[in-house]
């Protein structure tokens, strides 16, 4: 009772600093809007389901028309506040898809933070220690180095260079049935210097496409829509429902395999749904904004400290905050009199203050 109440106080609070967040961000750029309008946008936005119907949606298919039912929703609005159009258009169509994206990746980031510190049992750890990153990275500047030779969307490649190099991380560090942790971090060292490696190499065929690329590695959300919104916000619910299910096993992991297995866990297919899960969500997020590095290091190490280590509180407390801090990150960003990658402002503002953490906090290992 009293560990649901703590995820209940903190919880609220970390939604009320992001509302808080996503108005003042919708507020600011070039267009200066008042913060009671924004609001009153965003609550205008606010709608539920009154009515469930069959429509038609008609297709072609070789040249001819094939129409088939489709599913149509009613919604309703729960406010109807008198705003101009004007400012509707502004934060609805050109700034909210980009605090959108940014929080759902941040909240997956985080998510995933806290699943490999726990899992390494090591608070220096993040999303990218298995390659995925850097797996990601290989994708996409392949296919805009070499556009003909990698016919694949972008978002594409990228999200299957994470995923490829996250299971051949995997591969590599797995022998008879078991992954020990140890060998699985030297593995994903070996692998990322390896990829990095190889995203140099493409830099150097990518001609007077490297300014492209490099933009894409810095991370970035400026060409966030509400399509990037759609792809990723599945991926990032549902690995959060999926490991938060698993919240008592990664506690139990805490305390070392033999005594996990001891006490009734299935530690190999644990360990396997923990990375599969993380890394799809580090996927996802990565394949449509870039690399965006601290986010998945410092949300989850400081979010440990003020909650401690228990993952069914530090899961839920850490994901809020990560969508609360690349929210505030990106509009930073995008406010400097020269619009910046994101990726640019987690690290500023990220590496010195964990820096800070680490001298003026004492670490152990989890």
């Amino acid at each position: 009772m009293r560990d649901a109440a703590r995820v209940v106080g903190w919880s609220t609070g970390l939604v009320a600093t992001l509302a808080v967040v996503v108005v003042v961000s919708a507020a600011i750029g070039p267009v200066e809007l008042d913060y009671l309008v924004v609001a009153k946008v965003l609550l205008n936005a606010l709608a539920i389901p009154v009515g469930v119907g069959v429509g038609e949606q008609t297709l072609r298919v070789a040249g001819a028309g094939l129409t088939i039912p489709t599913l149509a929703v009613e919604f309703a609005p729960l406010f109807e506040f008198g705003v101009a159009d004007a400012a509707t258009t502004i934060v609805t169509v050109v700034r909210l898809p980009r605090i959108a994206l940014g929080g759902v990746v941040g909240f997956a980031l985080a998510t995933a933070g806290v699943v490999m510190q726990g899992f390494f049992r090591n608070p220096m750890a993040d999303p990218s220690i298995i390659g995925v990153s850097s797996g990601a990275a290989v994708g996409a500047v392949a296919t805009i180095a070499l556009p003909y030779a990698v016919p694949l969307a972008l978002p594409t490649a990228a999200f299957l260079g994470a995923i490829g190099a996250a299971f051949g991380v995997y591969l590599l560090a797995t022998e008879g049935g078991r992954t020990p942790v140890a060998t699985l971090l030297l593995a994903g060292v070996a692998v990322q210097t390896f990829l990095g490696a190889v995203v140099s190499f493409l830099l150097l065929q990518s001609g007077e496409s490297m300014e492209q690329a490099v933009f894409w590695l810095m991370g970035h959300l400026h060409l966030a829509s509400w399509s990037d919104v759609t792809l990723v916000l599945p991926v990032a619910l549902l690995g959060f429902g999926g490991l938060l299910a698993y919240a008592r096993d990664l506690n139990v992991l805490l305390l070392g395999e033999e005594d996990a297995h001891a006490l009734g866990v299935e530690v190999e297919r644990t360990k396997r749904l923990l990375l599969a899960v993380a890394s799809v969500m580090t996927g996802a997020a990565v394949a449509v904004t870039g690399v965006i590095g601290f986010v998945g290091l410092v949300v989850p190490h400081v979010m440990r400290l003020l909650v401690g280590p228990d993952h069914r509180i530090l899961l839920p407390t850490s994901a809020l905050a990560g969508a609360t801090f690349l929210v505030a990150t990106d509009t930073l960003a995008r406010s400097a009199p020269a619009e910046l990658p994101v990726g640019i402002v987690t690290a500023f503002l990220g590496a010195p203050f964990f820096l800070y953490l680490l001298r003026t906090r004492e670490v152990h290992a989890l």
